[in-house]
């Protein structure tokens, strides 16, 4: 069992090897000294037990599992950039963009990273803004990437008020960005009224 003492060595002599990797990796330096301090935090908290000679290999695994977290998050949060100008049916509380969505490749062009983001900041703006059980919903099934019936469980309700609650959620946040003057275009070509 490693003491604190040792757990804070370790850790002080892979800091600035690690973010150096992980900032490689995400290019971007402010998620990846989050990425590292969670590897860090999980190491601390979750091995501590482990003898200090364990260390090297079990930070480098919990290293890599927290950046493939980090990309699927990335990944989600990209989906949803570009989702609402793909919705079908939004009237339909029965549809489900995440069975039917195809997740497009980010682009890798600057300017379409910056509309990225700032189409996130109004989207994460907009859901602060919905009743506190639709922005429940929505984040348990599109983000954290629940099914339905897990997610109904998760709120302890039934799974038609899950598609409910996203189906008005999906309604309300596509309004936004159609005040907001995103994604009109499309949503106009599939029928939708803005």
């Amino acid at each position: 069992m490693a003491s604190a003492q040792e757990i804070s060595d370790f850790l002080h002599q892979v800091e600035k090897r690690a973010f150096r990797q992980t900032a490689f990796a995400v290019r971007d330096d402010h998620a990846a000294l989050d990425i590292v301090q969670d590897a860090m935090l999980k190491l601390a908290e979750k091995y501590h037990s482990k003898p200090v000679t364990e260390y090297p290999m079990l930070f480098q695994r919990i290293l890599q599992n927290t950046m493939r977290d980090y990309w699927r998050r990335q990944k989600v949060r990209t989906m949803w950039t570009s989702l609402f100008s793909s919705f079908g049916s939004p009237d339909d509380e029965e549809y489900d963009p995440l069975e039917t969505l195809e997740v497009e490749q980010a682009d890798a062009e600057p300017s379409g990273q910056l509309e990225q983001v700032q189409t996130m900041a109004i989207i994460e703006k907009a859901l602060t803004r919905l009743p506190a059980r639709q922005r429940e919903a929505f984040v348990l099934r599109y983000w954290e990437e629940l099914d339905v019936a897990e997610t109904a469980e998760a709120m302890g309700c039934s799974e038609g008020s899950v598609k409910t609650h996203c189906s008005r959620a999906v309604s309300a946040l596509s309004q936004t960005l159609i005040q907001m003057g995103l994604g009109s275009q499309e949503l106009k070509k599939t029928g939708a009224k803005t």
